[in-house]
């Protein structure tokens, strides 16, 4: 930008003056004359710039006495001289670049030892561990049993924008049995066409927010049709925001949830805190009658392997010791993480990136989203996987196989 002005003052002052010349730069003089080269340490012919690079002098200029004809140049002001002297090293590098002058390599800047705390959403070079791989489907139990029942969970982040990104496509190719959606925002009546028409999803159930629209919701959409669909847990605090569909089966309750988050500045947390007694209570209440297999956004990371960055989130909402807590009640109740029951030491297996400092290119993530199973369930379990290359969404799907 310096140049540009520079380049301005000069074309604003072409009239020759007898009082004051001085020598320009090479890529400030105006001729048709080719350009002379910059050397370091040469005799000077012509006058050389003032300040500290006195040795930087223009080859083959002719001195003012002589008869020679010389380039047009233009006056320039001591503030202008000055700004020629102090111009940025970068126009000096281009013009000898241009010249076909070699410049030295800069030397690498120093840092300070440690680094210092990097950034929430920083990956530290070479740490290659930061890579999430999946593995390929278990499709038997360990006695030997063969996968029946395939069921995906997903939070989309809104239906319609989800089917525009082609989450529909991605469905088309998993083809569960059951399919479990949540945070759809929109109500049953607002359901893109592409989605109505699934024809091998005939049976879909849709629960949305009553009091504010474009808000949370859930869905269940089904090959088979089950016995009977309920909505909410029965408690009237929580079921006005379309969080819960429940559906039973010959052998087992199905439950996909949208749990509440506790909002930024843990706003909710109490709420939260009151939300998990009651739906600890209602799970309970399921399964004095049947298993139950539970699934949706639980919005908690339960232990330090389920977070890229715990140290920086201890108190961000879905990593406060209340939610994690609130998670170890459930596992202390006799259900099972499926996921963390098959691969207790798998780390970088995330299920959700904020959209922020491409997290999700750098597998900044957390895991959110479970399939968690009455331990009644567990001699049926298959797998429990992470599909973490499918887009569409801030969260990736997850997919569990169950021999029923």
């Amino acid at each position: 930008m310096r140049t540009c002005v520079l380049i301005r003052a000069f074309r604003a002052a072409e009239t020759p003056c007898a009082r004051r010349q001085l020598p320009l730069l090479p890529f400030l003089a105006r001729s048709s004359a080719p350009r002379p080269g910059l050397q370091r340490g040469a005799p000077s012919v012509g006058r050389s710039i003032p300040g500290p690079s006195s040795e930087l002098c223009v080859q083959g200029q002719a001195s003012a006495r002589s008869s020679a004809p010389s380039p047009r140049v233009g006056f320039l002001s001591p503030s202008v001289r000055w700004a020629v002297w102090k111009m940025p090293k970068r126009a000096l590098k281009e013009e000898a670049a241009e010249k076909g002058e070699q410049q030295a390599e800069p030397a690498p800047k120093k840092t300070k030892r440690g680094g210092g705390k990097a950034a929430d959403g920083a990956v530290k070079d070479g740490d290659a561990a930061a890579v999430f791989e999946d593995t390929p489907d278990k499709l038997l139990t360990e006695d030997g049993k063969k996968s029946d029942l395939k069921i995906t969970s997903w939070n989309i982040d809104g239906l319609r924008a989800w089917v525009k990104k082609n989450g529909l496509e991605w469905v088309s190719a998993e083809s569960p049995d059951i399919l479990c959606l949540q945070e759809t925002k929109c109500t049953e009546k607002q359901l893109p066409a592409d989605v109505k028409d699934m024809t091998e999803y005939p049976h879909q159930y849709w629960s949305s927010s009553q009091d504010k629209e474009g808000y949370s919701g859930v869905g269940m959409l089904c090959k088979v049709k089950p016995l009977n669909v309920t909505y909410g847990i029965g408690v009237e605090e929580h079921d006005n925001e379309g969080r819960v569909i429940t559906a039973e089966f010959n052998k087992y309750f199905l439950v996909t949830v949208y749990v509440p988050n506790s909002g930024r500045g843990l706003v909710r947390l109490d709420y939260r805190k009151t939300w998990d007694v009651d739906f600890l209570a209602y799970l309970k209440g399921l399964e004095g009658k049947k298993p139950v297999i539970l699934c949706g956004d639980l919005n908690v990371a339960h232990q330090e392997i389920d977070l890229k960055n715990p140290k920086t989130n201890k108190k961000s909402a879905g990593f406060t010791v209340e939610e994690r807590q609130g998670f170890s009640n459930v596992l202390a109740d006799g259900f099972i993480d499926s996921y963390r029951h098959l691969y207790p030491d798998t780390r970088h297996a995330y299920t959700f990136w904020t959209y922020m400092g491409n997290c999700r290119a750098k597998n900044v993530g957390w895991r959110l989203d479970y399939f968690v199973l009455s331990k009644a369930l567990l001699p049926h379990l298959c797998d429990s996987k992470i599909r973490s290359k499918a887009l569409g969404s801030d969260h990736c799907p997850i997919t569990l196989f169950m021999a029923m």
